[in-house]
């Protein structure tokens, strides 16, 4: 039996996008809360004039589907938030364990199709995997600098600065500053 194995408790991911205002998160906590649920695991996030959340919730079996999507369906008539959810297997449940070094990548750059994907195909093509990833435009509307940041786990025994030379190449090729460096997990 997995370490993590929670056979009581039945397992969703929620995702929320709305336009932003305040109280977005109280009117969905609201909803969990008054149903029950814990939740797990989250995460946030501004895209543009949007609001994105994603949750990994629990609640003593038996528990449907159904019941959260009734609750957030009237959420919805009342807030217009568009909600998704969908149940989680065992599997999905237990953190995954990352095995090799953490590491920050950081791009800066005139702002072009196909950024992201170039960095992020050369990352894969060597079995990085990317564990969180944020993109943003700052600077002026005449000098527009497009800004990738983007965690990621190596494979191990790839190194932080085997990395940095797989991504040299990009540089050129894309015309931008990249950069990575390792970070330390901090443990709560």
């Amino acid at each position: 039996m997995s370490e993590c194995r929670k056979e009581n408790l039945a397992h969703f991911a929620v995702t929320v996008i709305s336009k932003d205002r305040p109280g977005i998160v109280a009117d969905i906590t609201e909803v969990l809360y008054r149903l029950g649920c814990n939740i797990e695991d989250s995460s946030c996030t501004m895209l543009g004039g949007d609001f994105a959340i994603i949750l990994v919730v629990s609640h003593e079996k038996p528990f449907s589907k159904a019941r959260l999507n009734d609750e957030f369906k009237t959420l919805h008539d009342r807030t217009g938030l568009a909600t998704h959810i969908r149940p989680l297997a065992e599997e999905e449940i237990c953190p995954v364990k990352e095995e090799g070094e953490l590491c920050l990548v950081s791009v800066y750059g005139s702002d072009r199709p196909g950024i992201v994907y170039r960095v992020t195909r050369a990352l894969a093509d060597r079995r990085v995997n990317i564990t969180d990833l944020n993109t943003r435009l700052i600077g002026t509307k005449e000098e527009p600098v497009y800004v990738l940041m983007l965690e990621a786990v190596l494979p191990d025994g790839m190194t932080v600065e085997d990395a940095a030379a797989v991504l040299d190449d990009l540089k050129k090729a894309l015309q931008v500053e990249i950069s990575i460096r390792a970070i330390t997990p901090v443990a709560l």
